[in-house]
């Protein structure tokens, strides 16, 4: 179990990355786009749709990964008052009877709507540009299996914690700001020899 959960996690973990330098060419497209409309009075008819293509896959990547990562927004007010085997016991029905019936209609409804786009070669109406949008529909498919790898590890982390009494962490790889503001903070209050 805890080598499928670091395969999940890892795999996860790289395409959320990956994904990730999307960012970089969302923020060059913007600012071409800016450059181009407002200083040589000439915008482009493709930007928007781009910045919204790369905007989505952006999101639906990084899915899997903000999952693995414990990142997804959760009701805590109760949860963390709770001891880990009873967090594990309620997260495994959750994921059970809600987590995957909605990833795999996710993964089933993004297969009908990503084979029908390729059979006819669907654009965006948005823009006068036509941009090909089929592949992105493909995204859809694509971040449902990546959930659903991810879900099964996170099962397997549950059921760990039914056993063991604690939570296997994933791999530290980032870290939130607040916290090594925090860290910083109580490293400069320790007193020096």
């Amino acid at each position: 179990m805890v080598s499928f959960i670091r395969f999940a996690d890892a795999m996860s973990a790289w395409f959320g990355k990956a994904f990730a330098w999307l960012i970089v060419l969302m923020t060059f497209g913007t600012g071409y786009e800016v450059f181009v409309r407002y200083v040589l009075n000439s915008p482009t008819p493709w930007a928007l749709d781009v910045s919204f293509i790369m905007y989505g896959t952006l999101f639906m990547m990084g899915g899997a990964y903000t999952l693995s990562r414990g990142g997804h927004v959760r009701g805590d007010f109760l949860y963390r008052l709770w001891k880990p085997r009873t967090q594990a016991k309620v997260d495994f029905i959750l994921y059970l009877f809600f987590f995957f019936p909605g990833v795999t209609a996710l993964i089933l409804s993004g297969w009908k709507y990503a084979s029908r786009s390729w059979q006819y070669g669907e654009v965006s109406v948005n823009s006068p540009a036509g941009i090909p949008i089929f592949q992105f529909k493909t995204v859809i498919v694509a971040a449902g299996l990546l959930l659903f790898v991810q879900g099964i590890a996170q099962l397997f982390r549950c059921v760990l914690c039914m056993r063991d009494g604690y939570w296997l962490a994933a791999e530290e790889d980032v870290e939130e700001t607040e916290k090594l503001l925090v860290k910083e903070h109580q490293h400069e209050q320790e007193p020096r020899p």
